[in-house]
């Protein structure tokens, strides 16, 4: 059986995150695994031909971005004590940036969160967890809002 050492845990930093990093620090614990926590920023690159100077949107991702790691180190503090966990903010696609952070961390799993959207919303505004478990080398643990 393989062995899980780390896990990658991606989270939207929304209120369902706090569930998603529970169910990650109860495998690490269990598993004597660390735990590489991201969130994936917007790069906004595909709104530079919009009539808005390339260097306004650079601004407004580095605001996100500056915001997110302040946010990303106060929830590892706050939610992955009694583990070896580090947060890291991307910036991109987040199915593509979460794939790609797992294969150069060498992530044994991913737990991540799914909104569990339907129909419509879903055809609108496709699934970023769909496209993980699709497209993983690894396992994908995905958990719905409770």
């Amino acid at each position: 059986m393989k062995e899980i050492k780390k896990i990658l845990c991606a989270v939207d930093l929304s209120e369902h995150s706090k569930d998603v990093a529970e169910y990650a620090v109860l495998l690490a614990k269990g598993l004597n695994a660390s735990v590489v926590v991201v969130y994936t920023a917007p790069s906004l690159s595909q709104y530079v031909g919009f009539h808005v100077p390339p260097n306004t949107i650079e601004n407004f991702v580095g605001e996100i971005v500056s915001g997110a790691e302040k946010s990303m180190e106060s929830f590892v503090a706050e939610n992955f004590s009694g583990v070896t966990a580090t947060g890291k903010v991307l910036i991109g696609y987040a199915a593509e940036e979460i794939l790609a952070h797992a294969k150069e961390e060498s992530a044994d799993v991913i737990v991540m969160g799914t909104h569990g959207r339907k129909g419509i919303d879903r055809i609108l505004f496709g699934s970023v967890a769909e496209k993980v478990v699709k497209n993983a080398d690894m396992p994908v643990l995905t958990v719905r809002p409770s």
